[in-house]
């Protein structure tokens, strides 16, 4: 097998390294597999959206919302 990305080996270790849980099985590794991939592609915090341009502020938000939008499954999975 060929060596993964930084971002792509954060998101198998997270998936592997979840307990198994056995009332949700897998559903506990997707769901912290998702979170890790929140992570690697929208940084958890960001410098305030206030000292942006308009365009990087509309950036910001949009990176944002999909990090939460990805957050939301991976709590809706997890429940």
């Amino acid at each position: 097998m060929s060596e993964l990305s930084p971002a792509a080996q954060a998101v198998l270790d997270a998936y592997d390294n979840s307990p198994f849980d056995e009332d949700y099985g897998d559903r506990v590794a997707i769901a912290a597999a998702l979170r890790a991939t929140a992570d690697q592609v929208v940084p958890k915090e960001w410098p305030t959206i206030e000292d942006y341009n308009e365009y990087d502020q509309g950036f910001a938000a949009a990176q944002i919302k999909h990090r939460n939008q990805i957050l939301a499954i991976a709590d809706e999975i997890k429940a």
